[in-house]
């Protein structure tokens, strides 16, 4: 069966639209203003001197695994900005079929997100946090994890604030 994908952009921004604007759910930074502003700052404070390939690789694994839309579009689209390849933001989902696509400390902050996003499932092996730890100094690895809670903070608010792949409310 073969499906007619090929949709114009006027069609796209049509459709986020409409979805936008039948979106009922609360708007966490009118609404809890303070609260927002706390996790823009721990975002911040988290990404402060990792290199920025990587937080976005965090960024991107995360939204994935965890199934949200509005994130992983916003992710994959500030990758491109920072002059990602295509090869590689397609290889994330995969990447450890892509291994060579992926540094041995991109490989090993990918194996950490999937441990800390999924904790409930296994915790985090011993083996995968001393395969990070191997790869990252005390103050980086804490700023990794920091990155990875982040990532997963704002993975949960978009998915239950119902937010729209394709908008992007950040300033800027």
């Amino acid at each position: 069966m073969t499906t007619n994908t090929s949709t114009g952009a006027a069609d796209i921004t049509t459709a986020i639209a409409e979805v936008e604007a039948s979106r009922t759910r609360l708007d966490l930074a009118k609404s809890a203003p303070k609260v927002f502003r706390a996790i823009v700052g721990f975002d911040a404070a988290a990404r402060a001197g990792l290199d920025p390939a990587l937080v976005e690789l965090i960024q991107i694994r995360a939204s994935l695994l965890n199934h949200c839309a509005y994130c992983l579009h916003m992710h994959t689209n500030d990758a491109r900005k920072a002059g990602e390849s295509e090869d590689r933001l397609h290889m994330v989902a995969v990447w450890r079929e892509a291994r060579h696509f992926f540094t041995p400390r991109e490989q090993a902050a990918l194996a950490l997100t999937e441990a800390l996003t999924l904790v409930a499932d296994a915790g985090v092996p011993d083996t995968v946090y001393a395969e990070a730890a191997a790869h990252f100094d005390e103050e980086e690895l804490a700023h990794v994890i920091a990155m990875i809670c982040t990532i997963n903070t704002w993975n949960r608010v978009a998915l239950s604030t119902g937010k729209v792949a394709g908008t992007d409310e950040r300033k800027g």
